[in-house]
């Protein structure tokens, strides 16, 4: 929302501008300025937009129109236009301007755009993941841990700190494997925050577009007879045009008078906030998220709705009666369950959907990799890439599952504890739907 008004307001800005300073001659040519911003907010919503080719079609559609304003005693075709922008970059009629807003425009819009993807990219992984089905194993622990107290008449006692986190690491298993990717993109996106702040960020970019755009005009008009000469020397003397458009002068398209540009100016917003700020606080947010995945289940079991709490270790439920729950932790990760005591975890069938989630992160780390070194990145050109991540992600009906979608982990029960539970661990409970509403309130509440 704040990039798409910063654009809207230097849009507005520029127009307002030129229309003092340049009048009737700039509201005729105004389209060759509003589709520089048109094709911007396209590239930044995700448009199939080439930067560089972009600014340069900018710049040589303007040098026509401004040929044909400082030489209004002449005709010219569109063959002989098509020559004189040919020689926009030998000549350099608007000066450095261009190759300087070039650079800036490309790395501060690669930089905002991907950072963006990133966000989206982010947020839809955890609601997808917080809304993955728990399998049949992890629901029988739960019932286990949750309602056996209850059958055992100790109603007003909760479930130890250290039973809870074997069944929720169990529970959690192929979760957890998101970590180390969620990490390393977690890592990638702080970087791009960077650039967000630097010197091409898109907010110092944007804001004094007008007043860089009137320089280059300004520094034509300057050169205007170096200029003509060059390009009558290249592409040939033009026809002179009819008597009454050759009576304008020179003086009379252009006044050189324009605002001056104060760098202390910063786009009113729906936000009321600067770029500065906002990335401040992303980033801050982004940092409490690393480990996320691995921390998950203490998130949870800390939870004293859920858990005794891990000071209370001998008045808890330990899955048999009240008393210290004595078996070891588990580690994180599926391949960490094979003997979890709680859970029967079958770690050679890792859940495919978590998997394509891992995919997903994978594939927006690499682009958030490549913003931050200045390379474009085609988010439409993604047809090889499932990352169930939205609009320019790559994902499609076809490829990406729906969010429910699920793959069973769990083999069939052997433990006789386990049996008393399993009649009712299958039909589908507010036991089932309890870790999936946890997950969602965690989640949403880290990834807000």
């Amino acid at each position: 929302e704040f990039f798409r008004e910063l654009l809207e307001n230097a849009e507005r800005s520029l127009n307002d501008m030129f229309v003092r300073t340049y009048g009737m001659l700039y509201m005729q040519n105004s389209e060759v300025f509003q589709d520089l911003f048109t094709e911007l907010k396209r590239y930044y919503t995700g448009g199939n937009v080439n930067l560089e080719e972009m600014l340069n079609d900018f710049w040589a559609r303007l040098l026509e129109r401004m040929f044909q304003l400082i030489n209004p005693q002449y005709h010219f075709s569109e063959d002989y236009l098509e020559c004189v922008s040919k020689y926009t970059d030998q000549l350099k009629p608007f000066g450095d301007v261009p190759r300087k807003l070039k650079v800036q425009v490309t790395r501060a819009f690669i930089a905002a755009r991907t950072f963006v993807q990133g966000l989206t990219v982010g947020r839809e992984v955890a609601n997808r993941v917080s809304k993955v089905s728990p399998t049949p194993g992890c629901i029988r622990a739960l019932m286990k841990m949750l309602y056996c107290p209850y059958c055992r008449g100790l109603p007003t006692v909760k479930p130890c700190n250290n039973y809870c986190l074997n069944v929720m690491k169990g529970c959690l298993a192929n979760q957890a494997d998101l970590d180390t990717e969620w990490n390393l993109f977690i890592d990638a996106m702080l970087l791009v925050a960077e650039r967000l702040e630097g010197p091409f960020n898109i907010e110092s970019v944007m804001d004094p577009i007008d007043v860089k755009i009137s320089e280059a005009i300004m520094n034509m008009q300057e050169n205007s007879m170096q200029v003509s000469a060059k390009v009558f020397q290249g592409c040939g003397q033009p026809k002179p045009a009819p008597a009454l458009r050759s009576s304008r002068s020179v003086p009379e398209n252009f006044n050189t008078r324009f605002r001056p540009y104060n760098p202390e100016e910063r786009p009113t917003t729906a936000a009321g906030t600067s770029l500065d700020r906002l990335v401040t606080d992303i980033k801050e947010k982004l940092k409490l998220s690393k480990k996320f995945w691995s921390t998950l289940p203490y998130t949870i079991c800390k939870d004293e709705r859920v858990t005794a709490g891990p000071s209370v270790e001998e008045e808890c439920w330990n899955g048999h009666t009240k008393a210290r729950y004595l078996p070891e932790i588990m580690s994180d990760g599926l391949t960490n369950q094979i003997n979890n005591p709680e859970v029967d975890v079958d770690i050679t069938r890792p859940d495919t959907f978590i998997r394509q989630q891992i995919m997903a992160l994978r594939v927006m780390t690499n682009k958030l990799k490549n913003a931050y070194n200045g390379n474009d990145v085609n988010f439409q050109d993604t047809s090889d890439e499932t990352s169930g991540s939205g609009s320019g992600s790559g994902c499609t009906d076809d490829i990406c599952p729906t969010e429910f979608d699920f793959v069973t982990t769990e083999a069939p029960p052997v433990d006789s504890d386990r049996r008393e539970v399993e009649a009712s661990a299958t039909q589908p409970g507010w036991s089932q739907t309890l870790l999936v509403v946890f997950l969602s309130l965690v989640l949403q509440r880290q990834w807000r």
